[in-house]
């Protein structure tokens, strides 16, 4: 969320820096909105002051016996009183419709961002590894000999609907040993901590790292008024939701390997071929809480952790430093990391890496008390993928299949398959 504050003191900046997002000007909006407010607060303290100074008069009145004053002054006490309240109650709908449009606008880019109005303009920064050269046409991850025995979307679609795949035998155990793996890495080679958290939150959590108000049709919500998580970032980030901490604690560095569940609304059609855009999946999800300072250069250490589990996993891969039109909505930058499909002969998102700034802080209410004193700051929060399991699997799988139909496994992965390293073309593990 934005700080009025800041939008005050610069409003030409503010429209400025969410012009590159493509949003026409809103600061003349905001800032009319806030100068109601204001002028609220303020004829309510003058009222709440007359009040109070009629209040003490009353008294001296009726000492005095005079009857007709303290009749006029009680009047007067109940008026401003009735006053107060009004006031106070415009007030307070002036500052929920200024929040609540605050919520609803994107985080501002950060200056080094490049400019563009979709996926077609963002920018590689790197690349690693070589596509492997296939003697023989490959195919997509459902359709190799030795997956098909264990990925079941037929069963999955009578249970659930579209959407959903059940995965048994070598598949499934291939796709914990992913999840195993990515865990063990980031916590004994990256210092991050595990975590194990619910999936399922309060609604002001979902407003905290900004799935609400905006973007509600994406998730699921119960009858009961909790909302299934998209991603472990809503729990991980809402950790220090409303809280004051101190500088010395920072950075945390967390990490969670949870089920996620998105509605998927707005992709009708896209990728509805196997696993790779479902609604329940699961994701190995890091998230860094720091401070002003270092916001940056987290975000480069957390696209190295997530790099360094592709590389081990001998996946061929990219980066790319999105776009202003491509942006998520509460990034100031992010890094997309793309893996290479054989099957589809290009490059498919894994991971986003994210730096926030204080964009999911001010929401949250949650701030820091700096080392050297002063007024306390608001936290930056990161969120990356580290990475998206099921799609792992499908990379995994595709970039090793062999003519027969079987799958040569990374090597890094055989310690969590019982030392197997071929998914065989019957669907076991050898």
């Amino acid at each position: 969320m934005h700080d009025i504050r800041a939008i005050r003191d610069n409003p030409e900046g503010f429209d400025a820096a969410l012009s590159r997002r493509g949003i026409a000007p809103l600061s003349s909006e905001l800032l009319a909105l806030d100068a109601a407010r204001r002028a609220r607060i303020a004829e309510a303290e003058t009222a709440q002051a007359e009040q109070n100074r009629a209040s003490k008069e009353v008294g001296a009145a009726k000492a005095r016996g005079d009857d007709a004053e303290f009749e006029r002054l009680r009047a007067l006490v109940a008026e401003k009183k009735a006053d107060v309240a009004r006031m106070q109650t415009e007030a307070g709908d002036l500052d929920r419709q200024l929040r609540d449009r605050l919520m609803e606008i994107p985080n501002a880019p950060l200056d080094h961002v490049p400019d563009g109005a979709d996926e077609a303009d963002n920018v590689e920064i790197r690349r690693w590894g070589t596509p492997r050269v296939f003697d023989f046409q490959p195919v997509e991850h459902f359709e190799i000999g030795g997956v098909r025995p264990g990925m079941d979307f037929a069963t999955a679609a009578k249970l659930s609907g579209s959407r959903f795949v059940m995965l048994q035998g070598g598949v499934a155990r291939i796709h914990r040993g992913l999840a195993q793996f990515m865990l063990d890495l980031h916590i004994g080679s990256h210092g991050l901590t595990e975590t194990w958290a619910p999936v399922l939150v309060l609604p002001e959590m979902m407003y905290g790292t900004g799935q609400l108000p905006k973007f509600g049709e994406d998730s699921y919500e119960t009858r009961d008024g909790y909302w299934l998580i998209p991603t472990s970032e809503v729990t991980l980030t809402n950790t220090v939701h409303g809280e004051l901490v101190e500088q010395a604690s920072l950075p945390r560095r967390l990490v969670a390997h949870s089920q996620c569940f998105r509605s998927e609304a707005g992709s009708a059609g896209r990728d509805t071929a196997g696993m790779l855009r479902q609604h329940q999946f699961e994701k190995v999800e890091m998230v860094s809480i720091t401070d002003a300072a270092s916001g940056e250069a987290e975000h480069a250490r957390m696209t190295r952790c997530a790099e360094a589990v592709l590389e081990a996993l001998e996946l061929p891969y990219r980066t790319i430093v999105l776009c202003t039109g491509d942006m998520g909505f509460g990034a100031r930058i992010t890094h997309d990391l793309e893996v290479w499909l054989p099957g589809q002969n290009c490059y498919r998102e894994i991971s986003s890496v994210s730096y926030c700034g204080d964009f999911q802080a001010r929401r949250m209410n949650a701030r820091y008390r700096p080392e050297t004193g002063g007024r306390p700051e608001f936290v930056h929060t990161l969120n990356g993928s580290g990475l998206a399991v099921g799609r792992a699997l499908i990379a995994v799988l595709e970039n090793g299949q062999q003519a027969d139909g079987s799958v040569l496994l990374p090597s890094a992965l055989r310690p969590y398959l019982g030392g197997a390293g071929r998914l065989t073309a019957e669907g076991v593990l050898a």
